[in-house]
């Protein structure tokens, strides 16, 4: 009663001065200009889609209530939230219990697919067949809510949207984008696309409904580079449909799944076969020449099966997620491989974990969570936002492997993760640093099971100019690198120099692999494809030294700066950058750039600060 009570007694004026002092914090350059209910988000304030997000935690400790996220990403101006705040209902992130027990599982769990199934069809088939009933996933929403998707429901509802596709005039081998956020659509639209024997082109939706024209454009790169005959989407992008089929002369159909769904179509089915096209990840083309891999089923598969062998997943093993299913950790390692080895799927937005940082803790406790991954930032995040009074009762005792990859790792990050979750069950050797690239479906480096994560303290001036690991576990000026595992099984990797010839152990240089997960290229982008070979080698684009059995990375090659003679990983520079008093640590940049005068590198440091 006296949390309704205060938020009836809620004055607008307290959001105006909670948000402007926010906006102060991270645009000082604003310089104390006034805001009022009409000013807009990000036009007046500077208000990105993370900077609302903490926006969303001030207000809710502020008015003492627990506001919908959707609502707050979308808001265009202050009265917007405020309307949120009105609107809200009960107690804010804090007050809420945590179960401790697994709960919405529906049904008997199911198993691990047979190996000799070669296709992801053939995986949802045998699942829907077997254990039709069982839940596959269950999709935690925004309001704290869920959903039960079963193995039989995934797989009816495919077909439904398959056949819908085949009505609209798409063939086999087509492509079809989707831009949809984390919702049921998204699982069924996905495999609706293979059913129709067609290629799914996952891209990340926009962030709120004013970004859709400027987010559409940004993806024309994509959508052209695929020749895409398809576009599933949201309903707010539809009347954006005609220009974007003047811009691309490919693009047939743009239509929401519940569109597709309400022709009542009858569905044909299409012969997969092992080698075709399961999906094409884009790592970069937003501008510029997109990149589009290849991975086909057989691909996917043996990495899915890799990784769970690495890693000794079972059925009995609960996944839990908040990465986006655009990105390939999210949707081959958390969603596709629990579809592959049988086990349950929790899986929430990233915006609902961007939001409550403590949703994706509470799940894994609530749910028995046993694996899950994270970028380092998502790790950081918990480290920074969540308060000893939010975690108390919080039981992290069911996380045996705690994934952290897709983004450089750091060993502060890890030290201080383990020994702030401690109390609440975590143990060390659940930290599981794991490298991987779109280029090798996912995965292609994992640790040994229960050892806590290496980190290698090398001397600092041998390494800056001659690559030269030397380990330096006692002296002061080092750099610290933590070993990401070992080649997954059937996998290879190496380290060589710039003229190909493979180095020795504690030697920087380019990493290459190979392996049955490697792809076989980018789609339409023959250059691209040309220099990623290296005979039977790919290239990763990444610096590493191997020391034992375990790989070290050290930076992207592309990001290395040379000056006088030294490189400079920009990654460590921005770390130490980002724990300067004042400065807010995540958001630095150190980049290269020529300075015309002298014809040598500059180092460049750009900093948000406080």
């Amino acid at each position: 009663m006296a949390d309704a009570r205060k938020q009836q007694d809620a004055d607008p004026q307290q959001l105006v001065e909670l948000v402007q002092g926010l906006a102060s914090e991270l645009n000082p350059g604003l310089g104390g200009q006034s805001a009022s209910l009409d000013s807009y988000l990000e036009r007046d304030l500077g208000l990105d889609s993370l900077a609302r997000m903490e926006m969303l935690a001030r207000l809710e400790k502020q008015f003492h209530c627990a506001l919908a996220e959707q609502k707050v990403a979308e808001a265009e101006t202050l009265r917007d939230v405020w309307s949120c705040v009105r609107q809200a209902q009960g107690p804010g992130q804090g007050q809420r219990s945590i179960p401790s027990v697994r709960e919405g599982l529906a049904g008997p769990p199911p198993v691990a697919a047979p190996t000799h199934l070669a296709t992801l069809i053939d995986i949802l088939n045998w699942q829907a067949s077997n254990h039709g009933d069982s839940c596959h996933i269950t999709l935690l929403t925004g309001d704290d809510q869920q959903e039960t998707i079963t193995f039989a429901s995934l797989l009816s509802q495919a077909q439904g949207l398959a056949a819908g596709l085949q009505r609209q005039g798409l063939q086999p081998g087509q492509s079809v984008a989707l831009m949809l956020p984390t919702c049921g659509a998204y699982f069924a639209s996905f495999f609706a696309v293979l059913l129709a024997g067609a290629i799914p082109v996952p891209l990340y939706p926009p962030g709120r409904a004013s970004q859709l024209e400027e987010h559409l454009q940004r993806h024309r790169h994509i959508l052209a580079n695929a020749r895409a005959h398809c576009l599933i989407t949201v309903k707010e992008a539809l009347p954006f449909s005609r220009l974007l089929k003047a811009q691309l002369s490919e693009l047939a159909v743009v239509s929401t799944a519940e569109q597709l769904l309400a022709d009542k179509a009858q569905f044909s089915p299409v012969m997969v076969q092992p080698q075709d096209t399961a999906f094409l990840q884009y790592t970069s083309g937003s501008t510029g020449n997109p990149k589009g891999v290849i991975l086909s089923h057989a691909n996917l598969l043996a990495n899915i099966r890799a990784m769970g062998q690495a890693v000794q997943v079972s059925e009995k093993d609960v996944f839990v997620s908040w990465l986006p299913l655009y990105h390939d950790m999210g949707l081959i390692g958390a969603w596709l491989g629990s579809l592959v080895h049988g086990c349950q799927a929790v899986i929430m937005s990233p915006l609902s974990f961007i939001a409550k940082p403590l949703r994706w803790l509470q799940a894994i406790a609530q749910y028995g969570g046993t694996l899950s991954p994270s970028p380092n930032f998502g790790y950081e995040l918990c480290l920074k936002r969540l308060s000893d009074e939010e975690l108390a009762g919080l039981d992290l005792s069911s996380w045996r492997l705690a994934f952290n990859g897709a983004e450089p790792v750091s060993p502060r990050t890890i030290d201080r993760f383990c020994h702030r979750f401690a109390p609440y069950g975590f143990r060390p050797e659940s930290m599981a640093p794991v490298y991987g690239l779109a280029e090798s479906s996912v995965g292609l480096a994992f640790p040994p099971l229960g050892r806590q994560a290496p980190v290698d303290r090398v001397a600092r001036q041998p390494f800056m100019v001659q690559g030269r690991a030397m380990a330096a576990p006692e002296a002061e000026d080092v750099l610290s690198f933590v070993g990401c595992g070992r080649p997954l099984a059937g996998h290879a990797i190496r380290i060589v120099d710039e003229s190909g010839r493979e180095l020795p152990e504690r030697q920087e240089g380019r990493l290459q692999f190979q392996g049955p997960s490697a792809t076989s290229g980018y789609f339409h982008n023959p250059q691209a494809t040309a220099d990623l070979f290296a005979g039977d080698w790919l290239d990763s684009g990444d610096l590493a030294y191997q020391a034992g059995e375990d790989i070290f990375l050290t930076g992207r090659r592309k990001d290395i700066i040379i000056k006088g003679g030294r490189n400079i990983c920009p990654y460590e520079l921005e770390e130490a950058v980002g724990r300067l008093e004042g400065v807010r640590a995540g958001a630095v940049a150190v980049f290269g750039s020529t300075d015309a005068r002298s014809g040598s590198e500059r180092l460049v440091v750009l900093a948000e600060t406080r």
